[in-house]
């Protein structure tokens, strides 16, 4: 039974909202490199506590607390060692410095991560970027990548308040590690100007798959915030912008929204989907399909150990580290986790503490089941299976 929320949405300000799943404990925070199984073990956690609010469709984790969690440079979430998320991330790169004329412009990219992407979009002809992260890496970046981009390790809009130079403003997979989102966004229109006529592109999970499909696995402590296409456009409207676009991408796993700042006698044009009664019926069915989901994977899990068969798990991110926080006591059947990430190698996963090892090291461990904890990239996966003659291993995803 759903319990009515006593905060009002931090999107829309209604207080038409009710809380439909509790997740205590979780670690704060699953894309650390952290250096030891008892720190991993140790790590600091809280609730999650999911809230749906019924007037914009907007989900909030309400027992969220800023500050807890640690974005710094060893916090390591790119996905940039993966040739078909390179792909994605290029084509996409290359797609709005087209679609909007950007070249030889100015684009700011707020939550940067390691830089990789503001590269690509350099690649394609933009003029200059700068990027903002607390945990940026530029070294990683080649001489030549880098040599239009400038890099500030801190925060918007602490450490780059203004905003009105740039011909675009970027900010992938960042809004869903903001608790205030609307006050965040209202800050990135008043970076920008009166009279900016910039173009702002986000990109973010899409929440009604992990609704629909019971996705425990892409819910954390540090995604505070959940969007589908209709909550998101409501809230750039509601912030001063008109939507351009908005589309799914990545096997309908992201949100890619564009959109511009309307100026003081503008109106939008933009029409929001009408999706909440899709999201309300989504929520309802989201605890018992998590439930069942969880049930699926203790009992394959446990199924194949008390058969004497070893269990991996492919991804060693967020994904990983809620997965092995629903197994319960069947984590301990799951022997090791595996990351083409070498700066994620011999280190150790938040909460279950455990180690994440290279694909190299399977043979060592000749697995009989590799539980993939994101099917996008089943086909890499086994391609590196095969190459490290395990082609005939068991690989399933979540």
């Amino acid at each position: 039974m759903s319990n009515q929320a006593n905060t009002p949405c931090p999107a829309c300000e209604s207080t038409d909202r009710h809380e439909f799943y509790y997740w205590p404990g979780l670690p704060v925070n699953s894309c650390l490199l952290l250096e030891s199984h008892g720190e991993a073990v140790e790590f600091p956690r809280n609730d999650l506590r999911l809230v749906h609010c019924h007037a914009c469709g907007f989900i909030a984790n309400d027992d969220f607390v800023p500050g807890l969690n640690e974005y710094s440079d060893r916090y390591e979430e790119t996905q940039a060692f993966s040739p078909h998320f390179v792909t994605f991330a290029d084509t996409l790169a290359k797609t709005w410095v087209q679609k909007y004329d950007l070249q030889d412009k100015t684009v700011v990219e707020i939550g940067c991560g390691k830089g990789e992407f503001l590269a690509a979009m350099a690649r394609h002809g933009i003029g200059s970027g700068i990027g903002i992260d607390p945990g940026v890496h530029p070294e990683r970046l080649s001489e030549e990548e880098s040599a239009r981009l400038q890099w500030i390790t801190g925060w918007f809009p602490e450490d780059l308040p203004d905003l009105s130079d740039a011909a675009a403003v970027v900010c992938r997979h960042t809004l869903e590690h903001i608790g205030p989102v609307r006050h965040f966004l209202d800050q990135i229109r008043a970076a920008m100007g009166p009279d900016s006529e910039a173009v702002v592109l986000f990109e973010l999970p899409d929440a009604l798959r992990v609704l629909r499909e019971g996705a425990f696995w892409d819910t954390y402590y540090e995604h505070c915030s959940y969007f589908t296409t209709g909550s998101l456009a409501r809230l750039f409207l509601r912030c001063g912008f008109d939507v351009l676009g908005l589309e799914k991408a990545y096997d309908d796993q992201y949100l890619l929204i564009e959109a511009r700042p309307l100026r003081a006698s503008e109106s939008p044009t933009w029409q929001p989907d009408d999706d909440l009664a899709d999201v309300a019926v989504a929520v309802e069915h989201y605890r018992g399909s998590v439930t069942a989901t969880t049930a699926h994977w203790r009992h394959r899990v446990a199924e194949v150990a008390s058969a004497g068969g070893v269990v991996v798990a492919w991804g060693g991110g967020s994904k990983a580290v809620s997965f092995l926080a629903a197994l319960g006591d069947e984590a301990a059947h799951v022997s090791a986790v595996v990351d083409v990430n070498p700066f994620k190698h011999h280190h150790y996963l938040a909460g279950s503490g455990m180690e994440v090892i290279a694909p190299s090291d399977l043979p060592d461990i000749t697995p009989d089941l590799v539980v993939v904890m994101n099917p996008v990239y089943l086909d890499e996966i086994r391609a590196d299976l095969a190459r490290l003659g395990l082609g005939e291993v068991a690989v399933e995803a979540l």
